[in-house]
This record gives C-alpha cells, sequence and structure tokens, in this order.
C-alpha cells in the first residue's frame, strides 16, 4: 500500500500544504503542493476557527487534485508567542551501591529522560517535545548513544519544547473541522532545520530564522540537538504595514509591491528602478522608485534581525556556534535579506535555506516558504510507516531527494504530540 504524508503549514499570511509519497525504495517524493492566503489568523495565533477551518480544507483540496490522492490525516507546524523552551537535566543510577557494574540499557535511557522530563510546567501549557542533548556517563560529557556502555550514573540533558494547550486545541479543532484527522503537532522551526540544514550544520552550532508574515521563529542547534527556541512577535507584515502608511496605500496593495519590487539592501540596487503605486479613491497614480522603497524596508527588516540576535544571544552562547544562519520563510525570498542579516550578525556566514530535491514538482516547493511544509512530510516518515496498517488512502480515478531522517529528529519519534 503506498504511504502518503501531508505537511500542513498553518502561517499569518499563508497556508501551505505538501503532500509526500514514500516509493517502494523508502524514498520520498513530493507529488503535491499548494498554498492560499490566510484568513483567521494574527500573528501566528489563530483568531477565527472558521476561516481557518475553510483555508485549511481548501488548500489541502488543491494540493490533492495535484497529487491525485485523497488524504485523510495530516501533520502540521506551531510556532510564534505560544511556544516556550527550557533545558533540563535527569539523573539515575545504572549500579545499585556495592553491586557490580552492568552496561546501560535502553531500559536507562528511557529512565534518565523521564527524570529529566520531570519538570514542572503551567497548567496551560502541554510538553511538545522532549529532546536529548548529550548523555553524561559517570561524569563524562559528550555522549549521544550511551547504550552498552559500562557505567555507574548515568546523566542526560534535554531541550524541552512547551506550548499553549488552547493553541494546540484550536488548530486541532480547526483540522478536523476541515475533514482530517491531525497525526502530530511539532515545532515549525524543527520542521524547517529537517528540511534545509545539512549534518555539519547541526554539530558545528547553526541558526534557523523563519521569517513569517506574523512572527520570526528561531531555532539554535548545536551538537546535533536544540539548544535554544525563540520567538520574535513581529515579521513581514510591519514591513507591508510600513509601506502602506508612508505610500498611503491598502496593505494589499503595498504587499504586492514589497514582493515584486521589495530590496532590504540599498547597495543591490545598481540602477533606480521605477515602481508605479496605484492611484486609490479616484488619485493619480503616483511614480516611486525602488531606492526609496527599500529605505523604507531596510530599517524594518534590519530591526528584526537585532531583535533575533539579542534573544540569541539571551539565550545562548553564540561563540560555540561556527555554522551557518539559514533564513527560511516567505521573507527570506526578499532581495538583500542575507546582505542585511550578514552585516547584523557579524559574519559572512549567511545563507538561504532552500528543501532538497525529492523529485516532483520541485520548482514549486523549492523554496523557502515551503522549508516548513517539506519539513514536516520528511521528518515523518517513521510515523507514517509505523501507521502503515491502520490508514488508508485511496488513488483518484483518472489521475495519473535528500531523504536524511537521522539526527535529533529520530529521536522524537516517540515524543510528539
Amino acid at each position: 500500500m503506498t504511504d502518503i504524508i501531508v505537511g500542513l503549514d498553518i502561517g499569518t499570511s499563508f497556508v501551505r500544504a505538501v503532500i509526500g509519497e514514500i516509493n517502494e525504495d523508502n524514498v520520498i517524493e513530493i507529488i503535491g503542493v499548494a498554498k492560499k492566503e490566510s484568513s483567521g489568523l494574527r500573528n501566528g495565533v489563530i483568531v477565527n476557527i472558521e476561516a481557518t477551518m475553510d483555508c485549511i480544507k481548501s488548500v489541502i483540496e488543491e494540493a490533492e487534485q495535484i497529487a491525485g490522492y485523497e488524504v485523510t490525516s495530516c501533520i502540521t507546524g506551531i510556532g510564534g508567542v505560544q511556544i516556550e523552551s527550557m533545558n533540563s537535566k535527569g539523573v539515575v543510577a545504572v549500579s545499585a551501591h556495592g553491586k557490580r557494574d552492568r552496561e546501560i540499557t535502553q531500559a536507562d535511557v528511557e529512565r534518565v529522560l523521564e527524570a529529566a522530563n520531570a519538570v514542572q510546567i503551567p497548567m496551560d501549557r502541554k510538553m511538545l517535545h522532549v529532546i536529548p542533548q548529550e548523555y553524561i556517563v559517570d561524569g563524562n560529557p559528550g555522549y549521544k548513544d550511551p547504550i552498552n556502555m559500562i557505567a555507574v550514573r548515568l546523566e542526560a540533558e534535554v531541550h524541552i519544547v512547551t506550548a499553549s494547550k488552547t493553541a494546540i486545541q484550536n488548530i486541532t479543532s480547526c483540522v478536523n473541522r476541515a475533514g482530517y484527522q491531525l497525526d502530530r503537532v511539532m515545532l515549525k522551526t524543527l520542521a524547517c532545520a529537517e528540511a534545509v540544514m545539512h549534518t555539519e550544520e547541526k554539530d558545528l552550532g547553526s541558526i534557523i530564522i523563519d521569517l513569517g508574515g506574523g512572527t520570526t521563529d528561531v531555532l539554535v542547534i548545536l551538537h546535533d540537538a536544540p539548544i535554544c527556541t525563540a520567538s520574535i512577535p513581529v515579521g513581514g507584515n510591519l514591513v507591508t504595514n510600513d509601506i502602506a502608511i508612508v505610500k498611503g496605500v491598502p496593505t494589499a496593495i503595498a504587499e504586492r509591491i514589497k514582493v515584486e519590487s521589495g530590496c532590504c539592501w540599498l547597495d543591490l540596487l545598481d540602477k533606480d528602478e521605477e515602481v508605479i503605486i496605484p492611484g486609490i479613491a479616484g488619485r493619480e497614480p503616483e511614480q516611486t522608485t525602488r531606492s526609496e522603497l527599500c529605505q523604507i524596508i531596510q530599517p524594518r527588516m534590519e530591526e528584526i534581525f537585532t531583535m533575533v540576535r539579542e534573544e540569541v544571544m539571551h539565550r545562548a552562547s553564540v561563540k560555540q556556534l561556527a555554522g551557518n544562519i539559514i533564513l527560511t520563510g516567505g521573507g527570506a525570498q526578499m532581495p538583500g535579506a542575507v546582505e542585511l542579516a550578514e552585516t547584523v550578525f557579524g559574519t559572512s556566514s549567511v545563507r538561504v535555506g532552500f528543501p532538497g530535491n525529492f523529485g516532483g514538482i520541485e520548482e514549486q516547493y523549492r523554496t523557502p516558504e515551503y522549508a516548513t511544509a517539506v519539513g514536516l512530510v520528511t521528518a515523518n516518515k517513521a510515523l507514517v510507516l509505523g501507521k502503515n496498517d491502520k490508514k488508508t488512502h485511496r488513488r483518484s480515478e483518472g489521475s495519473g531527494g535528500d531523504d536524511d531522517s537521522d539526527g535529533f529528529f529520530q529521536k522524537l519519534k516517540k515524543m510528539f504530540f
């Protein structure tokens, strides 16, 4: 039976759906992609259940038509101010006092993770992920897999991500009312990392910056494990609002101008191209230039990157990071984003994150705005394979990459919501 995974990215500006198929070679192929302008969300938070439900239903149906499959379930991401994180530590005895030392077993690993997991969280929050960072065997740190090591004491350092219970319930309600089962809710930036990060970047220490419409989400990964999760409650919509206010146009027109002519690094503009501002309410169209637009856009984008830098410096030791800063989300597509980030962070190690090649209609999904949706598909292959006997997907009548599933994502398979 064919195995299908649907990744659903519910964002402030757009809802995106990606359908992946696990073929006979156990490799994921992207066979359906769709996106639709969001309605019912504000700064990443669902504020209108009905509008969000309709949007989800519409975008999945469009992806179904492209893929030629009828699906029954999906996996979605969560981010923004609804997310909080912390680092925790647990310790257990492997050998009882006076008894012979023995090897660490899987049961010991599960016990030490349970001990690290035993932290108090508010009643209105739900534990989303518990991700091992490293194990310490008899005081010696740096172990990723301590099983079969002889030890007396085992410790574990973990990264815990919690989410608002209300937010999860609202997402679940929207998906269910749209006619689909919600299999998992996953941290968005974890999905982004799965889609765009290389193994070396995870080990050396890198930062994912997901530039969304309402929020900017951040994930810091070091030694193949998250050490910091954060969210800045500002995004590309503020840039749109700035253009709308300065130029006196509706936000819809300002958004189009931003997408078509926007730039956030003035030095990229070799020649000053003219931009037409449509006339509103009988006014004559106006002329402006890309450089003038850049002078509106660049300060706001610089402010966003500065807030991210300060948040990361507050929560993590930047001196430990030797990898890259990776930009994803719709905001990463703006010309000059890389150059501006390099200036703010004082490094040349900045790149845009493009999802890997998973075949199919690659020109549509191999853009930074689809990083979350593609990552939701690729990071959850094990879940779908495990449910092979429980789910059915029907092929519609008449229809005719890199697959990196290792790393800390595999450690999550029993720890998702």
